[in-house]
């Protein structure tokens, strides 16, 4: 499809389109929000359609390909003016005219996607604290809170 003959985002014909050239990386799926569309694949979003464009997940890894496409990081303003860049990146124009086309770019998404939910899942080390219920060393104060055990005579 043509950039010029693309529906607006806003059209459902639009997301229809958009989940077409998703297709190859599985079966994606589309959810409102952020006033826009999310775009999901196996529970991964991948994508993000809001206003006219398409959005996709690039993460540090990926974001030097998007930007070396002419692709800008898509942004918000908070309500205290300050601006948000996210970690979705608009496909080339190029991207949009096929499956195809779109291939290489959605496997970016979806690499950047897994790298993020690894992340996530990703077990944080433990916390070594100390605990008030043991007994203090000998010699020592009592810790306040804590009984001492009465040694046997």
């Amino acid at each position: 499809m043509a950039a010029h003959a693309r529906p607006d985002a806003t059209d459902a014909g639009f997301t229809h389109h958009c989940l077409e050239l998703l297709a190859a990386l599985g079966r994606p799926q589309a959810r409102r929000m952020f006033g826009g569309q999310g775009l999901f694949v196996e529970a991964l979003m991948v994508g993000l359609i809001v206003g006219e464009r398409l959005y996709l997940k690039a993460d540090a890894a990926a974001q030097p390909e998007f930007a070396a496409a002419g692709a800008e990081p898509f942004g918000y303003d908070t309500r205290g003016g300050r601006r948000v860049l996210t970690s979705y990146w608009s496909a080339p124009d190029e991207a949009m005219d096929s499956p195809a086309a779109m291939q290489p770019w959605a496997r970016l998404a979806l690499a950047s996607a897994l790298r993020a939910a690894a992340s996530k899942a990703a077990p944080s080390k433990p916390r070594a604290r100390a605990s008030a219920a043991q007994p203090a060393a000998t010699g020592s104060a009592p810790v306040p809170g804590t009984r001492r055990r009465a040694r046997p005579a």
